[in-house]
């Protein structure tokens, strides 16, 4: 399927979101600012992966590095809605090419407690999150310009995840699909399918016209891949959590359709990856880099 990587502007607010997407992993990148030559921050980056091979390539990045240079804007925050089991961030990268913070949410700490275990890291990886530039805590904000963001913390997909407020804009990560993909499994180590109906109404909570940027999109059908919608389009017509669907029904829906679902294809060198802030594994004696394949685990 060939589908652009560059999504539209939208300027229907103070904030001008500048959305990139990824094909390979059907993933959005989201550059927000306030004009030309102003601060910035980066949502949910990409680095591209080749399996096969085992290399990782920019050109996603490189993306959206060429569009904060062409506006001259300044890099402020470069940001984790979750630790993603189904692409790499290509923080550290952008961090090097443009400056700025790497943020994740504070719970970043207990997913790698997690898989510390799942992946025999050692005594020498750090469980504290010290891996991040700042871990940001639910309710906290963070200004950028002329514009801040409000941290809100939605965990159910996994323990770890955030949400970002900027303004009339709420990017929810995983939380949400488009109405007509529904919701995000619950069933990676920390997930919970109750927890994520309890985040959801918290996102659902905010008011009808607020719009919700998705990490990702799935279409079902042969509708052009999506990235915005809006809280009344999801309490009206999302297929797994519309008005009217109880907690009990929701959790009920989702396990039985996570139990269904093969494991991402990159869900290995991303958790890896990601729970170092971007940065892979550190050389071995050789002066390579090695990512590890646990049997008979996930």
């Amino acid at each position: 399927m060939n589908l652009p990587r560059k999504a539209i502007v939208n300027q229907t607010c103070r904030a001008d979101i500048q959305a990139f997407f990824d094909p390979e992993t059907w993933t959005f990148t989201y550059v927000v600012y306030s004009g030309k030559a102003s601060p910035c921050i980066v949502i949910d980056s990409v680095l591209n992966f080749e399996s096969k091979s085992g290399r990782t390539l920019t050109r996603s990045a490189d993306e959206v590095i060429a569009f904060i240079q062409s506006e001259q804007l300044q890099l402020v925050w470069i940001l984790e809605t979750h630790a993603h089991a189904d692409h790499l961030t290509a923080a550290p990268y952008i961090q090097g090419k443009l400056g700025g913070k790497i943020v994740i949410g504070n719970h970043i700490t207990s997913v790698q407690n997690v898989f510390k275990g799942v992946f025999n890291l050692g005594e020498q990886f750090a469980i504290d999150g010290s891996q991040f530039d700042y871990l940001l805590k639910d309710g906290e904000s963070l200004s950028f310009g002329a514009l801040s963001l409000k941290a809100l913390y939605v965990p159910g997909h996994t323990p770890a995840c955030m949400a970002y407020e900027i303004e009339d804009a709420l990017f929810v990560g995983d939380t949400l699909f488009m109405p007509d993909v529904g919701t995000a499994r619950c069933d990676f180590p920390g997930g919970d399918a109750r927890t994520l109906y309890q985040s959801i109404q918290k996102v659902l909570a905010y008011p009808n016209k607020t719009k919700l940027y998705m990490c990702h999109d799935y279409p079902p059908t042969d509708r052009p891949v999506a990235y915005c919608t809006t809280v009344e389009e999801e309490k009206k017509s999302n297929i797994h959590v519309h008005e009217g669907v109880s907690e009990d029904d929701f959790v009920r829906m989702r396990n039985q359709r996570d139990a269904t679902l093969d494991m991402p294809n990159l869900i290995l060198p991303s958790i890896q990856v990601n729970i170092r802030a971007g940065h892979l594994p550190e050389p071995e004696a050789n002066g390579k880099s090695y990512l590890k394949i646990p049997l008979n685990t996930l």
